[in-house]
């Protein structure tokens, strides 16, 4: 065999090498960015569910609490934001809102014997605070894909195959600073 002839192959299997790598890389992002959409859809799956509830919770509510009209409101208007927001960071934005109001209205609610004792405030209570739960742990697994994804950008080889598919990172969710803050129980 001539020396040509090896150095061809060779160039040829080193060609076929790289676009295997560029191929897989490109496939991984692919499967990576979707992850990170699935994370996000269950987000806005239990985000709606937890609308829902609100407006059971809401109604229940207003029959005891003539005078906490205005937790009430805030939670109705929210709930209205909710729906018209049209991108991740403005719902983002009103979901850490709704959860931080939610924690005032149970909180407020601990002034009312007879509304923690009615049985359909305490299912709807204990629907939205599983709801609430199971949002923290979709919010985990989504920034737990960002990270990975974020992580592979800044990885070589991957870095070269992001560059030409002219990848970003992304946003982690965060939570809003009023929502790390206790929240204040009065008893009046």
């Amino acid at each position: 065999m001539s020396i040509w002839l090896l150095l061809g192959i060779g160039v040829s299997l080193v060609i076929i090498a790289l676009i295997a790598i560029f191929v897989i890389i490109y496939n991984n992002f692919i499967r990576l960015r979707r992850d990170i959409d699935r994370a996000w859809a269950n987000i806005d799956v239990i985000l709606k569910q937890r609308h829902d509830e609100l407006g059971k919770l809401i109604e229940v509510c207003k029959a005891y609490m003539k005078y906490e009209r205005g937790i009430l409101e805030k939670l109705t208007e929210l709930r209205s934001q909710w729906m018209k927001a049209s991108t991740r960071d403005e719902q983002t934005k009103i979901a850490n809102e709704i959860s931080r109001a939610i924690k005032e209205l149970f909180a407020v609610a601990e002034n009312y014997p007879k509304l923690r004792a009615n049985e359909n405030f305490l299912q709807l209570q204990e629907r939205i605070s599983g709801l609430e739960n199971e949002l923290a742990d979709r919010r985990e697994f989504y920034n737990d894909c960002v990270t990975s994804y974020n992580i592979r950008l800044q990885s070589i080889p991957d870095l070269i195959v992001a560059k030409l598919m002219k990848l970003k990172p992304m946003e982690l969710f965060k939570v809003a600073e009023e929502e790390k803050k206790d929240v204040e129980i009065k008893f009046e």
